[in-house]
Parts: C-alpha cells; sequence; structure tokens
C-alpha cells in the first residue's frame, strides 16, 4: 500500500496544480463567489491525503485496509462533485450571489466529514467483529485440530475408528463459543488432554472412556448454541 499511497500523493499534487491553472488562467472575475469556489477546491484536493491516510494508512492489518475503501471512494466523490462546484462558481462569479456559493459548499464539505466519520465507525466495527469471531472459536478450533492428531496416534483399528469420529463431531459442532460455554469447554479440554495421555500410554481402554465423555459434553455443548440462537 506504500508505494500506492506515494502515487495518490502525486496524483493530489497535479490536480492541485491543474486546478489553480484553471482558476487563474481563465479570465474568471474574481469576486466572493470565485474566492469561495477556489478556496473549497483546494480544500477537497488536499483533503485527499487525510482520506488516503484514514482509508489505508491507519488499517491495522490488510483486512482493516481493504474495509478503508468505501472511505476512499467518498473522498474521491467529494472531490468530483466539489471540483465540479467550484468550475461552475468560477463561471458563475460575475452575478451569483455569495452565500448561495456559502451554504453550497459548506454543505458539501459537511455531507462529506459526516459521510466519512459513518464509514470509519462502519470499519472499526467490521474490524472489531472480525477480531472477536477468530477469539470465540479459537477453543473449539484448537480441540478438533487435537482430536485429529490422534487418529495417527492410534493403531488400534477400533479406536482409530472411534478417534476419527470424535475428530467429525468437532469439525461439525458450533465452532463460536459463549460465556454459556466457557465451562463446558474447559472439561472438554481437560477430557482431551487425557485421551492424549492415555494414548501416550498406550491405554486404549481409557482412551474409548474418554471418547464417550467427551462426545457425550460435546453434545451438551452444542445442545447450548442451539438454545442460544
Amino acid at each position: 500500500m506504500g508505494q500506492n499511497n506515494i502515487r495518490g500523493y502525486i496524483v493530489d499534487a497535479i490536480l492541485f496544480v491543474v486546478f489553480s491553472v484553471i482558476a487563474f488562467a481563465a479570465p474568471f472575475k474574481m469576486t466572493g463567489v470565485f474566492w469561495l469556489g477556489y478556496i473549497f477546491g483546494v480544500i477537497a484536493i488536499v483533503s485527499q491525503i487525510y482520506f488516503i491516510k484514514i482509508s489505508f494508512l491507519n488499517g491495522k492489518d490488510v483486512k482493516s485496509k481493504f474495509y478503508g475503501f468505501p472511505i476512499a471512494k467518498i473522498g474521491v466523490f467529494y472531490l468530483g462533485i466539489q471540483v465540479g462546484l467550484s468550475l461552475a462558481e468560477f463561471i458563475t462569479a460575475g452575478f451569483l450571489p455569495v452565500w448561495i456559493a456559502l451554504i453550497v459548499n459548506t454543505l458539501m464539505i459537511a455531507f462529506a466529514a459526516i459521510g466519512t466519520i459513518a464509514a470509519d465507525v462502519m470499519r472499526n466495527e467490521i474490524v472489531k467483529q472480525d477480531v472477536q469471531i477468530k477469539m470465540n472459536v479459537k477453543n473449539i478450533r484448537a480441540l478438533q485440530s487435537q482430536t485429529v492428531s490422534f487418529v495417527d496416534m492410534c493403531q488400534d483399528a477400533d479406536i482409530k475408528k472411534q478417534l476419527q469420529g470424535l475428530a467429525d463431531d468437532f469439525k461439525y459442532s458450533d465452532p463460536v463459543s459463549s460465556e454459556d460455554t466457557q465451562e463446558m469447554e474447559t472439561e472438554l479440554k481437560f477430557l482431551v488432554n487425557e485421551i492424549q495421555r492415555a494414548l501416550v500410554d498406550g491405554d486404549m481402554k481409557s482412551v474409548e472412556s474418554f471418547c464417550v465423555r467427551v462426545k457425550a459434553s460435546l453434545a451438551e455443548r452444542n445442545r447450548i448454541c442451539k438454545l442460544a440462537k
């Protein structure tokens, strides 16, 4: 994103030069309306640096930067509309009342500011929810990965089949944890660790016993997850 941001700054500088050349090279009447159009046009151009920063540079990761694109779109939309308004004000500077130009330009910058704030708040909330979801599925995903490894550790065909079924149960279980499932997940973690210990010791009877307990506990957890929805 760094090189793209530099290119954005260069394009912004070019727009400023072109806009200024048009404003002062053409024979526009430099009335109050003209200066309002020029000032607000420059603000729109210079503000693109802020839009680029808040859209991409402030993103903490790739996904956050991706969610910044709607903010960048607002900036580009604001720039296009404001430059168009400024050019119209240059042309009508001889007869357009100053108060109309002031109100229109102020409304434009206000809409851009409100839209940017709203989009940034939405981006932060989406990123926050993504992080929360990753944290909420961490426990079950870890147990699923652990039980999958048990299949290769076991040489007994019947027990291996049970372990494969246990891994499948975790795979198709609701991965999202909640306050209601924390206690059961702590118990599941303990039982799964006991299976691992029993496998290392070669105690297949204990493995089979713990598998039954894990399945029962996991089924109860899934029931609680369904009731909570």
